[in-house]
């Protein structure tokens, strides 16, 4: 029998596992990450109302250039407007509801791939071929709606909810955390999107705690923490994060020489940091890399899957090395979460499977059952 035939009713689940303290706390149950229906609930109630990461905004450097995206089963489109700001738009065309644009690129206008009708970078209908019989028909009054759209801290941040809090007010507490990092500085210097088989929250809350990596990143980084050195504060209502104290195992991990900003322990602080409900961010003094989720059914995961590296090690002349060192291990630190990720779905997906106790290293992820539930709970 599988575990989401196995239970009836997720959210009476999941409202059970929440209510216990943190001390008694359990992983969330195994109908929440493999029920489809209550897949369609998190599409519906979290990612159809809260924002969602499309990236860096410098991976939009220049008019028209554009990227697109689903969420939550809605088309759209990302793309530097003719004054050079960020606009997010419907990426579906107002006749006969082609989509529009593909992947990324550049381009000096939107083209429906279907009929020819011809939009500008702000949305407006300029072309449209053989409308001039059609009485009702007036150019100026069809234009592709607009979705909200801001750069948070060098990130593209996009709702399509009108009635979502300001992001920049629900994560002052991140720029509270770690403005001092100057994260919007970090040059991001690859991104890429992969595809794999187990559930988006599995993913994420691999990402929200370190108690793994000494074991799943023995064969990279985990010999650069120490669980000791690990700490798990409780989390906000738009975000958790938790942070380790580095070894000099792994330089880029540390400050650059040249940074004058970071002192103390903050030289080898890493911070950790979910923003709900799928953006994750591993930030170091040296570098950063990134995962924006969406799910694909309960038990696929899209990831936008990102990185670079800090300003100063950028500047430097070895920085080359330093990219290609970077990219080397994160890669290698991403086929092991995926091996690990895989394997939990997998065994999740069991009949004689059942959630344990959680550590408390593993505060994040209570606080991300809660958050969860406050959204799929709600009528």
């Amino acid at each position: 029998m599988t575990a989401e035939k196995a239970s009836n009713d997720p959210l009476s689940e999941l409202a059970a596992n929440v209510a216990a303290p943190f001390e008694q706390a359990s992983a969330m149950p195994k109908s929440v990450y493999t029920s489809p229906e209550f897949n369609a609930l998190e599409l519906e109630k979290i990612f159809a109302k809260d924002w969602v990461c499309a990236g860096r905004a410098s991976a939009l450097p220049e008019v028209g250039d554009y990227l697109t995206m689903d969420v939550a089963g809605e088309p759209i489109m990302v793309l530097r407007d003719t004054d050079g700001n960020l606009r997010a738009q419907s990426n579906v065309c107002r006749h006969r509801m082609s989509t529009l644009l593909t992947g990324r690129g550049n381009t000096r206008s939107i083209v429906c791939p279907y009929h020819a009708w011809t939009y500008d970078l702000g949305g407006q209908l300029r072309g449209a071929p053989a409308m001039e019989q059609n009485e009702a028909f007036c150019k100026a009054d069809i234009h592709l709606p607009e979705i909200r759209c801001t750069d948070w801290q060098g990130w593209i941040m996009l709702t399509i909810n009108p009635d979502a809090p300001d992001v920049h007010e629900a994560l002052a507490g991140v720029s509270d955390l770690v403005g001092h990092y100057k994260m919007g500085d970090y040059v991001e210097t690859f991104r890429e999107n992969h595809h794999w088989n187990t559930n988006w929250k599995v993913l994420a809350e691999n990402f929200m705690e370190s108690y793994h990596l000494p074991v799943c990143h023995a064969d990279t980084i985990g010999g650069t923490v120490d669980l000791n050195e690990m700490t798990c504060p409780e989390g906000h209502p738009a975000f958790n994060y938790h942070w380790i104290l580095k070894n000099d195992s792994f330089k880029l991990t540390l400050a650059h020489p040249n940074n004058r900003h970071l002192q103390g322990e903050d030289r080898r602080k890493t911070y950790l940091i979910s923003v709900y409900p799928a953006l994750l961010i591993t930030l170091t003094p040296g570098y950063f890399w990134y995962l924006s989720l969406s799910p694909d059914g309960p038990d696929h995961v899209n990831i936008l899957f990102g990185g670079g590296l800090a300003p100063e090690f950028v500047a430097d002349p070895e920085a080359d090395v330093h990219f290609a060192t970077l990219k080397s291990v994160l890669d290698a630190v991403n086929e092991e979460d995926r091996g690990c990720t895989e394997k939990v779905y997998r065994g999740l997906s069991a009949g004689l499977s059942e959630p344990g106790p959680l550590s408390h290293l593993e505060r994040p992820n209570f606080d991300f059952a809660r958050y969860i539930h406050s959204r799929v709970g709600q009528s």
